[in-house]
């Protein structure tokens, strides 16, 4: 049943992915007035280019923690099974 789940997780990361970029694309949208600094600029400001990726790899993390999480609920209503493991290992 897994294998088939693989497809749905798939899709699901992806649009998890633009989803996460429009939300940090709106973030830094309210904090600056400017397009946020990339490594592929030339010209800019260290410190802000490391919080830009910092805010945009929290936002991408708890976006796609979010949607794979939700995916894997409708998936166990749907077919009646949790695709994955149940709870995490003990230690």
């Amino acid at each position: 049943m897994s294998k088939l789940f693989t497809p749905v997780s798939l899709i699901a990361g992806l649009l998890a992915g633009q989803l996460s970029r429009k939300a940090f694309q709106f973030v830094w949208g309210k904090a600056r007035d400017e397009e946020a600094p990339h490594p592929k600029h030339r010209e800019i400001v260290f410190g802000q280019m490391l919080v830009a990726l910092i805010v945009e790899g929290a936002i991408m993390r708890l976006v796609r923690g979010l949607v794979d999480h939700g995916t894997r609920h409708a998936w166990a209503r749907a077919m009646g099974a949790w695709p994955g493991e149940e709870r995490p290992e003990p230690r």
